[in-house]
């Protein structure tokens, strides 16, 4: 039966290129402090890349790391440490009623491009291929990383949705919970796309790679002289939970979910589509009750590509053409593209506006890009607005996959 519940957020737990918890992603946001690298990569020599240096060993044995992928930790931390910001002790509870629904762009390359050249250094001889390999390269790894980990045995699964992928997990999660299938979901998104080749490969053949002498300035969407993707891995898991049993449990509610919706542009494969992006944007404003108007900040996907970055402002300046109290801003500036954790990172960052009443900037543009211009675009500097009562968080991906998520703050101000 289809509950009309609410759905709140109770916890999250992320690590980012520039912050392993909350409060220090959300600190160098507010203070413009970005984290890009260079990294060796086969076959290519030193590329950009966004690297997240949280402790894999914090929850995980070193056999448990070195037999599992990069993706499995990554969620495995981000999962602990969302559970531990809920409150929830998962040995009170019936783990048969957790759920875990977790977003990906892609999985397996890595492993698999890994055994490759191994086995290469023995003449392709398979007696050297990693028994591992399996487990590690089907699509469901970081999902079920997590439920070994943590002895939940509630459903889980990984949703491919491109670099829309971190909003589709939640949104799964919001209806599982509505559904009565689970009573805690964790959701979010997560992304070991540094360690594959073929990722960094497929960009630049594109002409999608960005490249830049200071690594900490080649993400930089909305300018001029941008130059295409800073590859990043990451993760950004939360606990969503019905309104009521939040309440009940006395769980610290962070936000509440109002509105989401995903379409499909049917265009292009890469090229983006902005009357397909205008048009979810919408759906996800009406399923939420609302009018543009009433929504105070946008968090964009904007990717730091040419032609991506233009579609999109077409899309919000389509939308939110006669919104004076509409901010918007940009995550991908400080940490590059995380690919499917992109879009759970980038609410997160923003999360915090509702408490400390403030919107990070979006930095690295220089010169602003006419076809980029939007009223209320933040740059450089946090603004304090006179209220943030809503959010809408886009993110969109390749084979014209859009997804909005919305959220309101708790409890909502009169």
């Amino acid at each position: 039966m289809i509950s009309q519940s609410r759905i709140v957020i109770t916890g999250l737990g992320l690590t980012a290129p520039n912050g392993n918890d909350i409060a220090t992603f959300r600190e160098n946001l507010l203070k413009g402090i970005p984290r890009v690298t260079t990294i060796p990569m086969r076959y290519m020599g030193s590329v950009l890349a966004g690297v997240c240096d949280f402790d894999p060993l914090r929850y995980q044995k070193k056999k448990e790391v070195r037999n599992g992928t990069r993706a499995g930790s990554i969620a495995i931390y981000c999962a602990q440490e969302a559970l531990k910001s809920a409150h929830i002790n998962l040995e009170v509870i019936d783990k048969s009623m957790v759920g875990v629904y977790i977003g990906i762009t892609e999985h397996g390359n890595v492993e698999t491009e890994n055994e490759v050249y191994n086995i290469s250094q023995f003449n392709y001889d398979t007696q050297y291929w990693s028994h591992h390999h399996n487990p590690r390269t089907i699509a469901n790894n970081a999902a079920g990383e997590v439920t070994l980990n943590m002895g939940i045995t509630g459903p889980h699964y990984t949703i491919g949705a491109a670099c829309a992928a971190g909003n589709a997990g939640l949104i799964q999660g919001y209806q599982m919970l509505q559904l009565g299938e689970v009573d805690y979901a964790l959701v979010g998104g997560v992304s070991e796309s540094i360690h594959s080749f073929g990722i960094f490969a497929g960009f630049k053949s594109q002409g999608a790679l960005a490249t830049h002498e200071d690594p900490n300035k080649a993400s930089r969407p909305f300018d001029k002289d941008r130059s295409g993707i800073v590859v990043s891995e990451g993760g950004c898991l939360y606990v969503l939970e019905r309104h009521e049993d939040a309440i009940k449990r006395g769980a610290p509610i962070l936000a509440e979910v109002i509105g989401y919706a995903i379409n499909s542009d049917a265009t292009d494969a890469v090229l983006p589509n902005a009357q397909r992006q205008a048009e979810c944007i919408q759906k996800a404003i009406k399923k939420a009750g609302l009018q543009p108007p009433d929504i105070h900040l946008v968090s964009t996907h904007a990717t730091s590509t040419p032609l991506g970055d233009a579609q999109e402002c077409t899309a919000l300046r389509t939308v939110f053409a006669d919104c004076p109290d509409t901010y918007f801003n940009n995550t991908k500036s400080f940490i590059g593209h995380a690919m499917g954790a992109a879009g759970a990172l980038e609410l997160a960052g923003n999360l915090p506006s509702f408490s400390d009443g403030l919107i990070h900037p979006t930095i690295n543009v220089d010169t602003l890009d006419p076809a980029c211009a939007l009223p209320n675009l933040v740059i450089d500097k946090p603004i304090r607005p006179s209220r943030i009562d809503t959010l809408l968080n886009n993110s969109f991906g390749m084979l014209g996959i859009n997804s909005v998520v919305i959220v309101r703050r708790y409890p909502p101000l009169p």
